[in-house]
C-alpha cells in the first residue's frame, strides 16, 4: 500500500491566491480558473500507484483557503481514497480548540494541521500550545511544515529545531513534519532521532531530490520515521516517485516508507 501522507484536494480559492506565485513560476502552471473534480485527483493517484491520500484543510489569518467542511465534501466524493486532514485559526485559541474537536469527531478527521510560515510565527508559539493539548486529548496527529517556503513569507519559522521544545513540552503528542526541511535536513533527523514521536515527510520533493543523509536515515534506523508525501497538485503522485527503485532500500525499509509507518502513525 502506497499512502501520500501530505496532499490537497485545492479549491479555486487555494489554487489561484497570490501567495503562490512565486511557487507558479517555478513550476510554470498558469494561474488555474476552474474548480479541480476531485475525479481528476482519484485519477492521478492512481497514475502513481497511491491507494490513499491524506488531503488537508489550510486555514490562513482572515481566511479558509480550503475549510474543514470542504474537505469533508471531498472525502466523501471519493470514500476509501481520501482521508481528512482538519486546521484551523490560530488567533482564536479557544475557537481553534472547539473546531478541531468538530473536525475529528464529527467529521472524521485524522491528523491537525496548521503551517507557522502563514502565522509568521514559529512551532513554539504560545497560539499552537492549546492546538497541541487538544491533538494529545484526541489521540490525533499534528503536522507542519519544516523547512525553506516556496511562497514569499519567512522561511525561519520553519527552523526543525524547534520542534524540539514542541516535543519536550508534548511527549506523547505525534508530529509529522513535512517537506524534509530543507536546508536543514540533518536538524530535522536530529530531532526525530531524539524524539519517539516525531517523524519526517518527504512531500514537495521528488524521490531523486532526497539529501543523501535522509536516504541514509531511511535506509538504516530511521526506517520507523519517514513518510513519503507528494504536495499534490505541486507534484504528482507519479512525478513524486520517479526514481525510486535506484533508492538503497530494503524491502522493509521501503514498505514502511510507502505506506506502513503512515498506516501506523495515522491509525488508518
Amino acid at each position: 500500500m502506497i499512502i501520500d501522507a501530505w496532499a490537497q484536494h485545492p479549491t479555486l480559492r487555494h489554487a489561484a491566491d497570490p501567495m503562490f506565485e512565486s511557487l507558479r513560476r517555478w513550476t510554470r502552471t498558469p494561474v488555474p480558473t476552474e474548480e479541480l473534480p476531485v475525479a481528476t485527483t482519484v485519477a492521478l493517484m492512481d497514475r502513481g500507484g497511491v491507494d490513499k491520500s491524506l488531503i488537508s484543510a489550510w486555514y490562513a489569518p482572515g481566511r479558509a483557503m480550503i475549510s474543514n467542511d470542504e474537505v469533508a465534501a471531498f472525502v466523501a466524493a471519493a470514500p476509501g481514497r481520501l482521508v481528512g486532514v482538519g486546521s484551523a485559526d490560530i488567533s482564536r485559541p479557544m475557537a481553534a480548540v472547539a473546531e478541531i474537536r468538530r473536525c475529528v469527531a464529527e467529521l472524521g478527521f485524522r491528523a491537525i494541521r496548521i503551517l507557522p510560515w502563514l502565522w509568521d510565527v514559529p512551532p513554539t508559539d504560545r497560539r499552537f500550545y492549546p492546538v497541541y493539548a487538544a491533538c494529545c486529548d484526541l489521540d490525533v496527529p499534528f503536522c507542519t511544515q519544516i523547512g525553506h517556503t516556496g511562497p514569499l513569507m519567512s522561511s525561519e519559522v520553519g527552523r526543525p529545531i524547534y520542534l524540539d521544545r514542541v516535543a519536550l513540552d508534548f511527549p506523547e503528542l505525534k508530529i509529522v513534519a513535512g517537506h524534509i526541511g530543507y536546508p536543514w535536513t540533518d536538524e530535522a533527523i536530529a530531532v526525530a532521532t531524539k524524539h519517539e514521536n516525531v517523524f519526517i515527510d518527504t512531500s514537495a520533493y521528488t524521490v531523486r531530490r532526497y539529501p543523501p543523509a535522509l536516504v541514509e536515515f531511511m535506509a538504516g534506523h530511521g526506517r520507523g520515521k519517514v513518510l513519503f508525501g507528494t504536495n499534490y497538485p505541486m507534484i504528482t503522485p507519479q512525478k513524486a516517485l520517479e526514481g525510486l527503485e535506484a533508492l538503497p532500500l530494503d524491502d522493509e525499509a521501503r514498505a514502511l516508507f510507502l505506506g506502513g509507518n503512515a498506516r501506523r502513525v495515522f491509525r488508518l
